[in-house]
């Protein structure tokens, strides 16, 4: 390796901070899985540290293994499709700068959005789950009272719980309906 690559080389490395993982790839951000994976294997025969063992400079074994390492990153985050499109938001808003790595805090970040979703939408406890099941089976059978009831039930085990509560809010106005078509709307609830 000549004197004019290890400087490319050094240019290339310092750079890695200020690029985001579609310039490492050098893709652009609509690039497909095909394409990201296309690039990553391209860029990996060229600079896998494998490659370089023998070289005595360690400045630019260092070099190569961080630019290897920030195209494994980037690969890594890109090819998943969840973390790409958290990734892409991240990379276009205000934080930018900050947000260029995808760290093990943004993973934790993403489960947790993940895990938050699933719950809403099934509950966190098994009775709250089984009665927001049941109530959605009434509510297929347009059950009104049984659904309410179900409903009611489950927010018992899961006052929090958003999703319960706006299908609670349907129901009960499915219910009002049912009421001012048959003339029970005086009723007591």
């Amino acid at each position: 390796m000549n004197a004019q690559q290890a400087q490319q080389l050094a240019i290339i490395a310092d750079g890695l901070d200020s690029q985001d993982y579609f310039q490492v790839l050098q893709l652009p951000p609509t690039a497909s899985t095909a394409e990201i994976k296309r690039s990553f294997y391209r860029d990996s025969r060229i600079y896998h540290p494998d490659r370089v063992f023998h070289l005595q400079d360690d400045v630019v074994k260092g070099n190569i293994g961080s630019i290897y390492k920030r195209i494994t990153e980037a690969y890594y985050v890109l090819r998943d499709d969840a973390k790409r499109k958290k990734y892409l938001v991240d990379i276009n808003g205000p934080e930018r700068a900050a947000k260029l790595r995808y760290t093990e805090a943004s993973e934790a970040e993403l489960k947790a959005e993940a895990k938050k979703v699933v719950e809403e939408e099934f509950g966190t406890t098994p009775k709250g789950r089984q009665l927001f099941k049941t109530a959605l089976q009434e509510i297929e059978r347009q059950q009104w009272s049984a659904a309410e009831r179900n409903l009611k039930s489950a927010l018992m085990y899961e006052s929090s719980n958003a999703k319960f509560k706006e299908k609670l809010a349907l129901v009960q106005a499915k219910l009002d309906e049912q009421r001012k078509l048959t003339g029970d709307s005086f009723k007591i609830k």
